[in-house]
């Protein structure tokens, strides 16, 4: 998680630094790391995180909104996320209304709405069962693929992890290839 939250220009570094699209990130004001962390930098934790008051389709709009997308190109954008990752007819569901998996659809779906350089993921299906797991995993995967999107994931699950291009462990604050 430190790691992640590191990356993600959530805490900073103590040594070293973050380099995102060529640019040295980890020595930045709070500011500029907020807008980095908003236009570049897509998260998915292990909880969903979404909005209980808003639909699947409006937790989607809400960081295109803030990034300054009209409320059409936003609506537009979070239809066809929700299309693609198999759960468009739930768009008008609020999280209580969803299972576990179509919530973290929503949530992975929310985490690229704005078309990232980086996704980073704790745990994205640490919450639920086996056959969910896989599956959203399964979109997951196609979404980064597909789209060339460059993806940070923290598992304890070796089978998703056996899953990803290349796999990493930390050792005595080291990175270790596994």
């Amino acid at each position: 998680s430190t790691l992640l939250h590191t990356a993600g220009l959530l805490e900073r570094p103590d040594a070293g630094d973050v380099i995102l699209g060529g640019r040295a990130c980890g020595r930045l004001s709070d500011e500029d790391r907020t807008a980095i962390r908003r236009n570049d930098v897509g998260f998915v934790y292990q909880f969903h995180h979404l909005l209980p008051e808003f639909s699947a389709l409006e937790n989607i709009m809400m960081p295109q909104l803030i990034k300054g997308l009209s409320r059409k190109e936003a609506a537009e954008r979070a239809a066809q996320l929700l299309d693609y990752m198999q759960i468009g007819k739930r768009a008008q569901h609020r999280p209580s209304e969803l299972s576990g998996g179509e919530q973290q659809r929503v949530a992975i779906a929310r985490a690229v709405a704005n078309a990232p350089l980086v996704l980073l993921a704790d745990e994205p299906t640490g919450n639920l069962d086996p056959v969910t797991a896989s599956y959203v995993f399964e979109a997951l995967e196609a979404l980064v693929r597909q789209s060339g999107l460059a993806a940070l994931i923290a598992t304890h699950n070796h089978e998703l992890a056996s899953r990803m291009d290349r796999r990493v462990t930390l050792a005595e604050g080291k990175v270790v290839p596994l």
